[in-house]
């Protein structure tokens, strides 16, 4: 029998609603002695608990067009009370760099919301706690697979120059589609890359289509379900099991897709002479082997020029004889650099990075972030902030050339954040340069 879990929160919340209004009261007054005087970030007034309560019926996609309503009437940093926790958005590039950078190992964790729920020990780089664990698969990540030396990046070459071939096959079979499925063939062919590098199998359409479906069914249900275990997950696991049910079955059928593919290449590497030719199915190295070990949306009317220059920069650099362009040839195209730039500065993958978690009290930008606090951060903002970039809604690539306002951006933000599509200080993403090369 399915149970209506609606009733049972308004119960609850007028059963808890006078305990957390005293509470809320005695504490008026006493948040300044921490920090030196500096105050949490602001927010909208809300009331204990109702308020947090009532996100559980707002869609995710309700809240980057809030925040920016926040920002513009309480400054670009602000807090808000997501289920029982703290949650403070920055959109101002400099506090950015203050917090991961020159702070950056005391917001380098992660939250712990639905972990324990899942019953996952949190063995993930992007879900780890910061410390040791974390650094050893980050270690071995970066070393075995991602690392931008000469070395690394061509052990991948015949997996890169199969995807350009599927993707440049699918495309010619598919002249004069609709622009979507461009996009979708666009997809399909970067993640049958990210498949070999990760398990080292060429999988045929049907099993690659089915682990993106299973990856992007995980995600886009974490983000639109979970967030509900925020708050008082003791009572919300029982109120709304239905949804860990749904969670873990997401789960298995992804261990059901990835374990006999992990399984393949254990078997491979217990046998004398494992290596196998590159021109068949399977490849000789994968992300996995390293374990065992241990959408571009076009502007307007300015499509056109684009693709008109890009077409005229591979022509000067490829000639006609060629039957690929090949990796050496993309360094010699600055325009196209350009282009994946602008195209990662105004529409960036994720408007938001992984929620970092503060590990201790704070002080940045004159602001408290109390320990435990969720702190997130607005990429999308940055990159198209009208005090750092001129025209930021236009899409220029030529702002990335030389005499551009963004010349030479140093995409890692060590130095100034202008732009951080893959996130910034020591969760960075460890496959910038990877994707950069992919891109």
């Amino acid at each position: 029998m399915t149970i209506d879990a609606s009733p049972w929160l308004l119960l609850l919340v007028a059963f808890l609603f006078p305990f957390f209004v005293l509470r809320s009261l005695r504490s008026d007054g006493k948040g300044g002695g921490r920090g030196g005087g500096c105050r949490v970030p602001p927010g909208p007034l809300a009331v204990p608990v109702l308020g947090n309560l009532l996100w559980l019926w707002h869609s995710p996609a309700d809240l980057e067009p809030l925040l920016r309503r926040l920002i513009a009437r309480h400054g670009p940093v602000v807090s808000l009370g997501v289920g029982s926790r703290l949650s403070i958005f920055v959109a101002d590039r400099r506090v950015a760099h203050a917090a991961l950078v020159e702070r950056g190992a005391a917001l380098a964790d992660r939250p712990e919301v639905t972990r324990a729920l899942l019953g996952e020990n949190g063995n993930t780089i992007t879900r780890a706690s910061y410390g040791p664990t974390w650094r050893l698969l980050r270690r071995g990540l970066v070393s075995g697979t991602l690392h931008p030396s000469t070395t690394r990046a061509r052990v991948f070459a015949p997996a890169r120059s199969w995807a350009r071939r599927v993707l440049v096959g699918k495309l010619a079979a598919a002249s004069g589609q609709a622009p979507h499925g461009v996009m979708d063939t666009l997809q399909y062919a970067m993640f049958c890359l990210l498949v070999v590098m990760c398990f080292g199998e060429r999988l045929d359409e049907a099993d690659v289509r089915a682990i993106a479906t299973a990856q992007h069914d995980w995600i886009v249900y974490f983000a639109t379900k979970m967030r509900v275990f925020a708050f008082c997950s003791t009572i919300t696991k029982h109120l709304f099991r239905g949804r860990i049910k749904m969670a873990l079955a997401l789960r298995r059928r992804q261990k059901e897709l990835f374990v006999p593919l992990i399984n393949a290449r254990r078997e491979r590497k217990t046998r004398t002479q494992p290596t196998l030719p590159e021109n068949g199915t399977t490849f000789e190295h994968s992300y996995v082997d390293t374990l065992l070990d241990l959408r571009l949306p076009e502007d307007g009317n300015r499509a056109l020029t684009d693709k008109e220059m890009l077409y005229d920069e591979i022509k000067a650099t490829v000639s006609d004889d060629h039957d690929e362009i090949t990796e050496d040839d993309t360094q010699k195209m600055p325009y196209l650099k350009a282009v994946i730039l602008e195209g990662l500065r105004k529409h960036p993958p994720g408007h938001f990075v992984l929620a970092h978690k503060a590990a201790e009290d704070i002080e940045v930008g004159g602001y408290l972030i109390p320990k435990g606090a969720t702190v997130n951060f607005m990429v999308a903002e940055m990159g198209r902030d009208e005090r750092e970039w001129e025209n930021p809604m236009q899409f220029m690539p030529e702002r990335f050339l030389p005499g551009g306002d963004g010349e030479g951006v140093d995409m890692t933000g060590s130095k100034r954040i202008r732009m951080m599509p893959f996130g910034v200080g020591r969760r960075m993403c460890a496959g910038l340069n990877t994707a950069m090369l992919h891109l």
